[in-house]
Formats: structure tokens, C-alpha cells, sequence
């Protein structure tokens, strides 16, 4: 199939170039340059290279140490073991990070509870001259040379710096000659054909009649979420991998945090259950949901009362990660819980069975797994008679008392979250993901979904 405007990319195309540049070039939008260049790369005419670079970003804090708006934690423990304070008389920030810090740069041993300076203060004074050295060089430059890459290292750990991961794509051709194929406009062509639902919709019909059917009320909600709903709520501690830009689509914009009991209630949770300062400044950020779980959070905290209640929500959700014959960065996830005091494990195993055979599939299995908040957690698998295998399609478990108890009292609330396009790939007998999102007629018209 020939594009529009291929050959307008073709001619650009004599250095490698970003989908941007090419788009300015061609006079095209940025979508059709998109589609254009990835039925280019299906011919074997284009390639696309990704390159990943780094920048570092200093935090507030750390600004406030390097301009001098307050020292840093370990130079104020140094300062005060010059005078023989005690460990008792430091002030929070001193003991919970000056102390760390100053001990593992040798500036201070601890003697009967007394601080005692093991440095001079000339050596201590170059020290933190190289801190705020480093800083310079980040905020001018964004990076780290090789001299001051420990420094740079222990501002990352110390969560003083972040680290941002820019992805770049550049197009070029492959050297495979192109020939434009054109179009005959007086060739008869078949008959339209009548219209039909795309098969991701008629499955998302399928399963919220399914849902329905068992009791379950709809939740719905946008995909802007705060962090606070979308990772604090659900007892994901604030330093958890999930959250960096790696996985998570961040935003340039702060959402409210709601009301202060709840907030208290969830960082008390935090505090007392990952043994760290909880940050409210983190809770706010914006992301893209990255998984419909956040809607359950919210549905608990709305309950007025104790009363067993069924939510079910079936929503798009996004990673960052790569795209490829299993992966996309943007997809669909079938998401549920029950909050009933008398709910049990047997309970949330059955209603999985009951949801996926009621989709055709009969053969079920559990695995347990492990999830940051559910306990116990178990996966599902399906088998999959064309392929003479399991696949696992999602994943479930008993929220622990740290998401429910803070959110609306309740325990325990059986949850779910599954796989929306997996069990449609397996009904399909498809291989690869992307195929849904191709916009491929072909594969529209030939679909067959017995729902």
C-alpha cells in the first residue's frame, strides 16, 4: 500500500532526520509522516534508529544546599561537632541525613553519644566546595564530566539530582531503490463493504456485559492521574522503580492532593510500613494512569459505608517502554474489585474462573505471584489449545490492609487487573500486538469474533 507523500519523504531522505524535520521539510503532518514512514520500513526502503541519551535535573533541595539558602545536612553535622554537640541535639534533617553522610565522608565519629570532628575544616570546606561544584556543572550543562561523576552519583542516590531519559528517533534510508506505485482511478473496485466494530470494541462490550451480569458497578475516570492516586494511594513507596521516567509518562503539571485526613492517613501508612519520610511534593505530579487501578482507589475512598459494593472499569493505560510484537506503550487493562468484609480468596479465584469462561475460555490456572500491593497475589493463566500452551493474562490478589484500611476501612477487598488485548490476540490467533493499531482494512474486514 502507497501512502500520499511518500515520495516527498523519499527525496528528504538523504541524511538521517527525525519524524519532526522530515514533517517540516515535506510540508506534512507529523501523524501522516508517522504511518508513511512505517509502511516504508515494512518494504524495506527506511530504518529507524533510536538513541538514548541522559539529562540531570537538581532538585529544590539540592538547590537550596548549593546557593547557600541552607547547608548541606553533613556540613551542618561537621559545623556542630567543632562545638561538642550531642546526637541528641541535632535537629531532624541532621540525624536522619547529615549524620549518614558525614560519617561515610569521614567527617565526624560518634564517641558516648558526642559528635567529634575527624577532619579539618579545611578538608571539610574543599568538600563541599566540590558539591557545589558539581552542582554548577549540572545546572549549566545538564550532565556530569568524568571528574566530578561520583559526586554526580551520590546526588542521584541521595535523590538530589534527577535523571531524565530522552529518546531520540532519526529515519534513513536503507539504500533499497524506491519506485512509487501509483493509482488507477478509472479501475472498478469491489462493492464497500457494510461497516463492522473494530474487535477491541466489540470485546469491550463483551466484558462489560459480563461484568454487568455479575453485579458489577462501571467506574470510569481520565487518564491524567495524580501520583498520589496512581502509586501513593496503593502503598507504592515513593522510591519504588515503577515510578521513574523509565516506566512512567510524566507530566509538567502538579494535581491537588484531596482531603487532608486521607492524606494523613495514607502517609502515616508510608511511614510506618517503608520506614521513610513520605514527600507530598511526589503525590502531586502528574502521569498518564499507568494502570486503571487508581479508579479502585478512588472508588474506596468514596464509600460512605461498609456496605459490600462490586466495581468494575475497563480503560486505557500507559507505559513507557518499547513497542514490539508483545509490547505497547499505550493499551487496554480490565480492572475490578470487591470491598465486602466477608470476601475470601476462594471468592476471587471463582469470579476469575467464572469472568474467563464466560469468554470461552475453559481451561484456568493460578500461579502466585507477587504485587507491591496485594498480599497474597496470584497471576492467571489461560491455555491456549492452538498453541499447546499457558499464558498468563493478568494479575490479582488481596489488597493489603496498607491500601484499604487508610482508603476506606475496609479489609479485605479482593482486585484484579487484566489483560484486555492478550485474551483478544489468543481469540484472534494473532502473534503480534500491534495489529490492532495498524488500521489495517484487511485484517478488519477478515476479523471474526464470535461475541
Amino acid at each position: 500500500m502507497m501512502y500520499r507523500g511518500e515520495n516527498k519523504v523519499i527525496e528528504v531522505l538523504q541524511k538521517p532526520l527525525s519524524i519532526k524535520i522530515i514533517a517540516q521539510e515535506t510540508g506534512l503532518n507529523e501523524d501522516s509522516v508517522r504511518r508513511i514512514v512505517e509502511s516504508l520500513k515494512e518494504r524495506g526502503f527506511v530504518r529507524q534508529k533510536t538513541e538514548t541519551t541522559s539529562s540531570h535535573v537538581p532538585t529544590e533541595e539540592l538547590v537550596s544546599y548549593a546557593t547557600g539558602k541552607q547547608p548541606f545536612p553533613e556540613h551542618s553535622v561537621f559545623l556542630k561537632s567543632l562545638k561538642g554537640a550531642s546526637v541528641a541535639g541535632l535537629d531532624p534533617a541532621e540525624k536522619s541525613i547529615g549524620i549518614r553522610w558525614a560519617k561515610q565522608h569521614g567527617f565526624v565519629a560518634i564517641e558516648g553519644g558526642k559528635l567529634q570532628p575527624t577532619k579539618t575544616e579545611e578538608e571539610v570546606e574543599s568538600h563541599i566546595a566540590r558539591l557545589k561544584k558539581t552542582y554548577d556543572e549540572i545546572a549549566e550543562s545538564g550532565t556530569c564530566n568524568d571528574e566530578l561523576k561520583p559526586v554526580c552519583e551520590e546526588f542521584i542516590r541521595r535523590k538530589l539530582v534527577d535523571v531524565n531519559m530522552l529518546h531520540s528517533i532519526t529515519v534513513e534510508l536503507t539504500g533499497k531503490k524506491y519506485s512509487a506505485t501509483g493509482f488507477d482511478v478509472n479501475v472498478p473496485g469491489p462493492d464497500a463493504p457494510l461497516g463492522k466494530n473494530h474487535p477491541i470494541t466489540s470485546i469491550t462490550r463483551k466484558m462489560k456485559a459480563i461484568m454487568t451480569e455479575l453485579g458489577f458497578e462501571e467506574i470510569e475516570g481520565s487518564i491524567v492521574e495524580s501520583s498520589f492516586w496512581n502509586f501513593d494511594a496503593l502503598f507504592q513507596p515513593q522510591d519504588h522503580p515503577a515510578r521513574e521516567l523509565a516506566d512512567t509518562f510524566y507530566l509538567n503539571h502538579k494535581s491537588p492532593l484531596p482531603q487532608n485526613k486521607l492524606v494523613e492517613r495514607v502517609k502515616k501508612a508510608h511511614e510506618e510500613g517503608w520506614k521513610y519520610k513520605w514527600n507530598p511534593e511526589n503525590a502531586q505530579k502528574s502521569v498518564l494512569r499507568t494502570h486503571t487501578t487508581s479508579l479502585s482507589a478512588r472508588s474506596l475512598a468514596a464509600l460512605k459505608d461498609k456496605k459490600p459494593r462490586k466495581f468494575f472499569a475497563i480503560g486505557r493505560v500507559f507505559r513507557n517502554e518499547a513497542t514490539d510484537y508483545s509490547h505497547l506503550a499505550e493499551f487496554h487493562q480490565v480492572e475490578g474489585i470487591i470491598a465486602w468484609e466477608g470476601a475470601k480468596f476462594t471468592d476471587l479465584l471463582g469470579i476469575l474462573k467464572l469472568f474467563y469462561s464466560k469468554l470461552g475460555f475453559e481451561k484456568i490456572q493460578f500461579r502466585p505471584s507477587y504485587f507491591p500491593y496485594t498480599e497474597p497475589s496470584l497471576e492467571i493463566e489461560v491455555y491456549f489449545e492452538e498453541k499447546k500452551k499457558w499464558m498468563e493474562l493478568g494479575g490479582a490478589g488481596i489488597f493489603r490492609p496498607e491500601v484499604s484500611i487508610p482508603l476506606a476501612g475496609i479489609y479485605p477487598v479482593l482486585a484484579w487487573g487484566l489483560s484486555l488485548e492478550r485474551p483478544l490476540m489468543l481469540a484472534l490467533e494473532l502473534d503480534d500486538i500491534r495489529t490492532f493499531y495498524k488500521n489495517d482494512l484487511d485484517f478488519l474486514k477478515r476479523s471474526r469474533l464470535d461475541l
